[in-house]
């Protein structure tokens, strides 16, 4: 099945302190069909807001259009006043390839959402970063150079002729100024807090830090003579880290200075290498970081790999959960600091998750009885079977996250973190088996109730319940399949983890044994009735030697306990 194209829409509006414009402008991207807001962060000092939102592409395009549209309609850029560099009502609007679709794609409907702009709107519009159809307009702060009281000049430079739209200075243009699009990879909008008041000393560190460096002085680095190179050019001496981006301001609305960054490439540089390099570079000219700022949201593995950052530096174990990482990251980077930091509203995978979306995993243990023990045929013993497993494995990566922080084994606590770590991608593998066995059920369901009035609607019915059925089987396969290679980490605890918990291991290795008997009775009850005879001979035979593997696994813990025991 082809994955579904999504491209994130991230418009900055130069509008940051009327709530309800804000909302307005927001807000109309959801009339659009498909279309998913997923975060609206004002700022009052910079007077501009962060919007960001989701859909195909086609949809995206038209939304933002509206949005751009609602914002020229509302904004007049000649009463603008703000911190953050700006050229238009709408400044920005990139888009930003999530799945499905490549980076060149999303230039196509760059390009086709700037031509509309310009054409309909009269909007002279500039294209950046990948978009961009010349060298120089690769660069954002070369094409909002000058800023919005240098826009007159600007798009009647015959250098700086805006890619579409109008190229004069027009009643409808000194209102809503220009607008930058761009396709481009993800971004985060990251700011960090200082103990100072001094743009200066912000700015300081944001050169220490950012690709771009400073420019080259001779003498004072301040106010030194520039050093220029044969072409006149400024020498410049980079900064410590690739891929950033990064100015020093006062932010009048916490009353201190902030070094704002663009991490413009988070595999080369990463939120929280950029937050301990800002701490270095602010302790050496006598400054303090208090804690840091996201602006929009955050991949989910960015928040992680924070965790796992810090996580390392304590010795303490990678095998908790996404829970507990998350909360790591949020302390070690202090992105409290300022005001309350909401997983659920910050981070891209959980603000897309439905919530009207109803899975087993997500209730709690009495209603998931209650669930099970209900007149309906789902769940049933697939998923608790599944669930089973997921229990024997935490209670295996539980003796390893204890062994990791045990008195006296300081110089093991890698090797029992990498079990836990082990043992924690079991438990997600089988937490997410426990609703897949549920969906491989109805979809049988599915099938038997497709209408069966003409010959073609009785073999495409045929066909639906031999796939449906084929995949009922393939689900407790792989629940048979986690549940056995999970047992390797409670047969190492039991031997190498701290003997207090040899129990919480055995018990935790009779889970997964349970897990993979339960999950086998229903792969041997589905291949029944599946009609391609190989497919079956091919999964049972399988089947029988995992099963086998779990019994052995069983035994050789179990025994080892009873004879320590």
């Amino acid at each position: 099945m082809m994955q579904k194209q999504l491209i994130e829409c991230v418009p900055n509006i130069s509008e940051g302190r009327d709530l309800e414009k804000i909302n307005a402008i927001a807000n109309i991207v959801e009339t659009v069909e498909g279309i998913k807001l997923l975060d609206v962060d004002p700022g009052a000092a910079t007077n501009r807001t962060v919007i960001t939102f989701v859909g195909e592409p086609k949809q995206v395009i038209k939304a933002a259009f509206l949005l751009i549209k609602k914002a020229a309609q509302l904004i007049d850029m000649r009463k603008h006043k703000g911190e953050h560099p700006r050229f238009g009502a709408t400044d920005v609007c990139p888009l930003v390839p999530i799945s499905g679709i490549t980076i060149e794609e999303t230039v196509k409907y760059a390009k086709e959402l700037g031509e509309r702009v310009g054409k309909e709107l009269q909007i002279p519009i500039y294209l950046y970063e990948s978009a961009a159809q010349e060298e120089k307009r690769k660069n954002l702060a070369n094409c909002r150079s000058g800023e919005y009281e240098g826009l007159q000049k600007k798009i009647t430079d015959a250098a700086w002729k805006p890619d579409f739209g109008p190229a004069e200075f027009t009643i409808n243009v000194s209102k809503t100024g220009a607008t930058a699009i761009s396709a481009r990879d993800f971004l985060i909008a990251y700011n960090v807090n200082l103990n100072s008041t001094s743009t200066r000393r912000a700015n300081a560190i944001a050169f220490d830090i950012r690709e771009a460096g400073r420019a080259k002085r001779i003498g004072n680095p301040i106010t030194g003579k520039k050093v220029m190179d044969e072409n006149g050019n400024a020498v410049r001496v980079p900064g410590k880290l690739k891929a950033v981006k990064g100015i020093g301001w006062f932010i009048e609305e916490y009353g201190i200075a902030q070094i704002s960054y663009n991490l413009t490439n988070i595999s080369i540089t990463s939120m929280h290498e950029a937050f301990d390099e800002t701490c270095k570079s602010a302790q050496k000219r006598g400054l303090r970081v208090t804690g840091s700022e996201l602006i929009g949201l955050i991949p989910l593995q960015a928040m992680l790999d924070a965790g796992d950052f810090y996580l390392k530096k304590q010795e303490r174990s990678l095998g908790i959960s996404h829970k507990e990482k998350i909360k790591i990251a949020v302390k070690s980077l202090g992105l409290d600091d300022l005001k309350p930091f909401y997983p659920e509203e910050k981070i891209i995978e959980y603000v897309l998750k439905s919530k009207n979306q109803k899975q087993l995993i997500d209730l709690s243990l009495t209603d998931f009885a209650e669930e099970t023990a209900g007149e309906s045929m789902a769940p049933g013993g697939g998923s608790i079977s599944a669930y089973v497993g997921t229990l024997g494995v935490s209670l295996g990566t539980m003796v390893a996250n204890l062994s990791a922080h045990k008195r006296g084994w300081d110089d093991k606590w890698e090797e029992f973190s990498k079990w836990a770590e082990k043992g924690q991608a079991y438990k997600n593998r089988l937490l997410a088996l426990v609703d897949e066995d549920t969906n491989a059920f109805n979809k049988i369901i599915d099938g038997f109730r497709m209408p069966k009035n003409t010959n073609k609607e009785k073999e495409l019915r045929v066909e639906a319940i031999e796939n449906a059925t084929k995949y009922a089987t393939e689900v407790p396969f792989q629940v048979m399949e986690t549940a056995q290679q999970s047992m390797e980490v409670m047969l190492e605890m039991a031997k190498k983890g701290i003997q207090n918990s040899l129990s919480d291991a055995g018990v935790g290795a009779l889970c997964a044994r349970a897990a993979v008997y339960g999950a086998y009775f229903n792969v041997r009850i589905n291949a029944k009735d599946i009609k391609d005879r190989d497919f079956a001979t091919e999964i049972l035979e399988k089947a029988k030697v995992i099963f086998d593997k779990a019994v052995a696994s069983e035994n050789e813990i179990i025994t080892f306990i009873n004879g320590k025991i």
